[in-house]
């Protein structure tokens, strides 16, 4: 086999598109991990002492990464079918992030086993399955890893859009979260016979998904949602200011949702109203950030038992939060 591997001891982070200074932000602010990179592949950004990232943020990993190459390598090779073969002795799933030599990338990944790398429709279901990236740095050498952080191609979750029917873009956000939601927490979606409760309904994007599944939506704000929605059964709508509405007077709700311009200190307060309530067993909500990030009430989110924080493709200046009754 044309091939030569040399092990590395450092770690690699692939940001969200365009949020590379978030990432090394993240990084300096988050974990104070203020070492420079080693190297840059593209948006690929190679650090070559994992040891001290790993001390420093205490075995946690970046939101801002939408995956992470944990045990990176090079490898050269003669041939695409070398560097296919390889890979694939390694473990099943590979993925490319490729910022040139995207024929060569093509061919190596043609001769890889398949996975999906298109948009998808929503819903989808994806599989729970570990799964490598590699990057090419030449038309004879790549970097990869098998052990990412992410089960999606690259870290990398789109969907195929809707331009005509949604009344905003939001509705992305809530159909990738839904999705985290069943991947990370393997909850079912929101589904006919299920109650809803959405704060800052207006204009309706994400009433508008959750109705498209079946389920029933009380939905909340200021402002009147798009009028295809007001008219629709499975929506009622209430004029009020949402975070003032108290858990026990709405009563039982499946899923509890927010996507409010607020402060993350109004946020949190409540959610642990409708935690402590007891009544609801599922919650999405968007971390909203003002100005800087405050990374120590970030982890306060984070420390929710049975809650995971997430930034999404469809997040830019913002995470978000997601808890599901276990």
């Amino acid at each position: 086999m044309g091939t030569n591997v040399q092990k590395l001891n450092g770690i690699a982070f692939l940001p969200f598109q365009e949020q590379s200074e978030m990432l090394i932000s993240e990084l300096n602010r988050r974990f104070n991990f203020c070492e420079k990179p080693s190297n840059r592949y593209g948006d690929l950004i190679y650090f070559e002492n994992k040891q001290s990232f790993l001390e420093a943020s205490s075995g946690e990993f970046p939101y801002w990464a939408r995956t992470t190459m944990k045990d990176p390598f090079i490898l050269t090779f003669d041939s695409i079918g070398d560097a296919a073969n390889y890979l694939k002795s390694l473990q099943r799933n590979w993925a490319p992030y490729q910022y040139n030599f995207y024929r060569r990338a093509q061919l190596i990944q043609e001769k890889l086993p398949y996975i999906n790398l298109k948009e998808r429709k929503f819903p989808v279901k994806i599989p729970a399955s570990p799964i490598g990236l590699y990057t090419l740095i030449d038309e004879h050498t790549l970097i990869a890893s098998a052990e990412t952080t992410s089960f999606l191609p690259a870290g990398n979750l789109t969907f195929i859009e809707d331009h005509e029917n949604p009344p905003s873009r939001a509705y992305l956000k809530i159909q990738e979260s839904l999705t985290m939601a069943a991947l990370l927490n393997d909850v079912e979606l929101p589904h006919q016979g299920q109650e809803c409760f959405e704060a800052g309904a207006c204009p309706g994007g994400w009433t508008w998904v959750l109705v498209g599944l079946g389920a029933k939506v009380h939905a909340v704000d200021r402002a009147e949602l798009a009028p295809e929605l007001m008219k629709n059964p499975l929506v009622k709508f209430q004029a009020h200011d949402a975070f003032t509405l108290k858990p026990q007077d709405l009563g039982k709700k499946d899923w509890v949702f927010s996507d409010v311009i607020c402060y993350p200190e109004r946020l949190l307060k409540w959610i642990n109203e409708w935690l402590e309530s007891g009544l609801t067993d599922n919650m999405i909500c968007t971390i909203k950030m003002q100005g800087d990030i405050d990374w120590p009430l970030i982890k306060e989110f984070a420390s929710i038992p049975d809650s995971k924080v997430v930034h999404l493709n469809y997040n830019k200046h913002e995470l978000t939060w997601i808890w599901n009754r276990k």
